[in-house]
């Protein structure tokens, strides 16, 4: 009898989560770009960069491919998302991850630097609850060395421009629907087939049990802020809160 072991394709997972974050955000790639852009402008093209609530690991991904000389840490909690991260980046030296909770008071503890050049992260602290998002921005400003960057691709709607809003969210509702009606997996059907994979089946129950099923809403507890709110919580972290270092670094704040 020959036994058999089940082995996960990583870089398919790794694709497969990029298609479904495509259908919320079609400009991801761009995102990406603007972000890239700016770390190389800011620090330079081989920067330190924590990569901040990472999940497969898409920013790591490609700010290795744009920079060889750079280097990344992947922080996050999700142990599903960090299993495709790690089994992905497996033959990568300059890509490293840490399970940690950005709610907890010393996640920055268990990074393996002690600054970074640039911390990126993107459509993810809208996760956090506001007075969470505003002791997250106080550490960040620990982390980041000083003339580092921070960058920020989230929702970060204006309340100011209503009528826009609601344009552009049924004009992304529509181009969804078409999307999904070719055959493009939403939030929850990812998981559903996450769920269903032999190696992915225990690290998503394991998510499950921390975060909840996404078939019932697991994004209850997040909340979306403008971008003045982000921009005035972050000088806030940067001038008025020491970091988890004791620092009070001179840094680049930016968010889109």
């Amino acid at each position: 009898m020959t036994d058999t072991v089940a082995v996960a394709d990583w870089q398919a997972w790794q694709r497969s989560w990029d298609r479904q974050q495509e259908w919320y955000l079609p400009d991801r790639e761009e995102r990406f770009r603007v972000m890239l852009d700016a770390v190389e402008a800011v620090v330079g093209p081989a920067p330190r960069i924590l990569d901040l609530a990472c999940g497969t690991g898409s920013i790591s991904d490609r700010a290795l491919r744009r920079f060889p000389d750079a280097t990344s840490t992947g922080v996050d909690l999700d142990p599903a998302l960090l299993t495709i991260a790690r089994g992905h980046f497996a033959a990568e030296p300059r890509a490293e991850f840490v399970t940690a909770d950005l709610r907890d008071p010393g996640w920055a503890g268990r990074l393996p630097h002690r600054r970074y050049d640039a911390v990126l992260t993107a459509t993810a602290l809208h996760w956090l609850r506001s007075d969470e998002l505003r002791v997250l921005y106080g550490q960040i400003a620990g982390v980041v060395r000083e003339g580092g960057v921070f960058l920020n691709a989230d929702h970060m709607p204006d309340p100011a421009t209503p009528r826009l809003n609601a344009a552009d969210h049924a004009f992304r509702k529509e181009r969804q629907a078409r999307a999904q009606a070719e055959g493009a997996q939403d939030w929850a059907q990812w998981w559903q087939a996450a769920a269903r994979d032999e190696v992915l089946a225990g690290p998503v129950a394991e998510r499950f049990t921390i975060f909840g099923n996404p078939a019932n809403g697991d994004h209850a507890d997040g909340e979306t802020q403008s971008v003045a709110w982000h921009a005035e919580a972050l000088r806030e972290g940067a001038s008025g809160r020491r970091g988890p270092y004791g620092a009070r670094p001179r840094t680049r704040w930016c968010s889109g």
